[in-house]
């Protein structure tokens, strides 16, 4: 079993989607539990997955809320538990997937997408909340995407160090270069910088790439940025666009079922996140070789040097990083083994899903 929020737009769902795309259905039975059974990813669950909505009620009163939600749960676990060999919460702020997860099975996994000493800028007492509310400490594995993530947490709560263990996300790379050679229309004139992903600014922070941007175009740099995604702040986002008078240089194309052509067609893609778990758009431009330029986030070690240019967490930063990309370019020497990437995350699975480490 596999519980999570909703299939909406994001590198969470992305991820999910990509590891139940790719776990053998001959080999494991799969049920998927969704809070909302809803979201632009929805329709790439495999047929053969069981889907099943867990709603949450929202009562105004919150006390029947509570009620409601104990009852619900209570009637849940006489029906599952331990019906599972293996259950992962994946969203790791869900509530109901950690309650979930940890009752369909005694070999149970909390995913941990994000950094959280970034997340809660290194409050001890906001990280430690977070994994009680759900239930960390219960789980017998925690499961970070990056290395950067795992140090972090355990930094403040040790004694998750002997049951957190790394697993990057699996990606969908045969599906990846396939959508990308869908046809779009050839909106490319000039040198063009790519970002894809949700529209927030506390985490994915846009404004930089257009406080560098207006920069870049007073020193007389020709070149495009192309948003692809929405979220809450893409209003906003276009305002600040049209009071730099940016509207010829940022392009918000929207949130696209199928991103991938745009990153066939782009020169680099743009990351300005202040902080990630670990990006699901640094594997996606690895696998269509497709140079980046991005903040330190999570695990910045694996493309400096190697698939982009990496530049300081700041709007300053991004702006020297568009900047030598449009100075000089960046030739990637040795191309990105997809299959040997996936290959080393679903032997570290099938061990968990086995009962082991």
């Amino acid at each position: 079993m596999i519980t999570a929020y909703s299939l909406g737009l994001g590198g969470i769902e992305k991820a999910l989607v990509n590891l139940l795309q790719l776990l053998d259905k001959n080999q494991y039975e799969i049920t998927l539990v969704l809070e909302k059974c809803e979201g632009i990813f929805l329709a790439q669950v495999p047929k053969h997955i069981e889907v099943i909505e867990y709603h949450v009620h929202q009562d105004k009163n919150p006390l029947i809320r509570k009620i409601k939600n104990r009852i619900k749960l209570w009637k849940w676990k006489r029906v599952h538990k331990n019906k599972y060999d293996f259950a992962i919460s994946f969203t790791t702020y869900s509530r109901p997937g950690a309650h979930i997860a940890l009752n369909a099975s005694s070999n149970n996994a909390l995913w941990v997408h994000s950094n959280y000493e970034q997340v809660y800028e290194g409050d001890s007492n906001k990280i430690r909340e977070f994994f009680r509310v759900v239930q960390a400490d219960k789980f017998k594995h925690l499961i970070f995407v990056s290395q950067d993530s795992k140090n972090a947490v355990c930094k403040y709560l040790k004694c998750f160090a002997k049951k957190s263990l790394v697993c990057n996300n699996i990606v969908n790379y045969k599906e990846i270069r396939e959508n990308a050679e869908e046809e779009i229309d050839n909106i490319k004139t000039t040198t063009t910088f790519l970002n894809v992903g949700r529209h927030d600014e506390h985490s994915k922070q846009l404004s930089r790439i257009i406080g560098a941007s207006k920069r870049l175009v007073k020193e007389n740099y020709d070149f495009e940025v192309w948003f692809v995604g929405s979220g809450v702040d893409t209003n906003y986002y276009k305002s600040l666009v049209e009071e730099n008078g940016l509207e010829d240089v940022i392009l918000f194309l929207g949130k696209k079922d199928n991103p991938f052509p745009y990153y066939k067609m782009c020169d680099a893609v743009l990351l300005s996140s202040q902080y990630e778990g670990y990006p699901v758009v640094f594997v996606e431009a690895m696998v269509m070789n497709k140079p980046l330029v991005t903040t330190k986030v999570s695990d910045y070690q694996e493309v400096e040097g190697k698939y982009g240019i990496v530049c300081e967490n700041s709007e300053e930063g991004v702006y020297l990083g568009m900047k030598e990309f449009l100075d000089k370019g960046y030739k990637i020497e040795s191309l990105f083994d997809a299959e040997r990437f996936n290959r080393d995350i679903i032997e570290q699975l099938e061990k968990l899903i086995g009962g082991y480490k």
